[in-house]
């Protein structure tokens, strides 16, 4: 497995190449954030682990940068700055995890086993539910033909609802499935990424019934011909 450290702090990305090398990983380092970009662009990773503040050009907008090119590694955000709001807006921009400094190795590995996992468990299939079409290789989801663009941890939830269409999910099973291992993951955060799904997926279609069905007290469900 191949991984891309963006750390400018030589100390500190010394260390976490050194360790993960000891777990078998190959592992390229870049200071900066515009040499970072560049690896991430050319070059072909599992994971890239990206400290928020960088000189050149900061975590937040290389990974913006790199959704917007249609690059889908998985991103695990590294930081000091644990604030609600940092953490919040490090995922609205396309990170898949964030971890904030000072950590335990030990979960900075399961953190990036975890992320390397979920990659590789979207084989190319394709899941269709009423007028709702996805494509898991290709990470595309068109719903009346039309496309929708969605962050990896908002594809991963609805891939996951899909592939459970019929069935009543707890808030608990979808943190399971879709955060895995994340201690850090707040109360409502499947409330927060489901509501980004229906502005996504309801909200410009109004006039058709709703998607995605709230079971109060439980969870969530999709299910065909749901209606309010």
């Amino acid at each position: 497995m191949k991984l891309l450290i963006v750390e400018d702090n030589h100390t500190i990305a010394e260390s976490i190449q050194k360790g993960l090398q000891t777990h078998g990983y190959a592992v390229d380092v870049a200071y900066d954030g515009l040499d970072g970009f560049d690896l991430a662009i050319n070059e072909t990773y599992d994971v890239i682990l990206l400290d928020l503040m960088l000189p050149g050009k900061n975590g937040m907008e290389i990974c913006s940068e790199l959704r917007s090119e249609g690059n889908t590694t998985p991103i695990l955000m590294l930081t000091a700055r644990g604030s609600l709001e940092d953490k919040v807006g490090g995922l609205q921009t396309g990170a898949d995890d964030y971890l904030v400094k000072p950590f335990q190795f030990a979960e900075l590995v399961a953190r990036v086993q975890a992320l390397a996992r979920r990659q590789k468990a979207f084989q190319h299939e394709v899941l269709e539910y009423d007028d709702v079409r996805v494509d898991t290789a290709a990470m595309t989801v068109l719903r009346d033909d039309v496309p929708i663009s969605l962050s990896k941890r908002e594809f991963s939830l609805l891939v996951y609802l899909l592939k459970n269409a019929g069935r009543v999910l707890s808030k608990d099973q979808i943190l399971e499935a879709v955060w895995e291992f994340d201690a850090d993951v707040l109360p409502n955060t499947v409330e927060v990424y489901v509501g980004y799904l229906r502005a996504k997926l309801e909200k410009p279609f109004s006039s058709k019934p709703t998607f995605i069905k709230t079971v109060r007290g439980f969870g969530y469900t999709i299910q065909e011909d749901q209606k309010e």
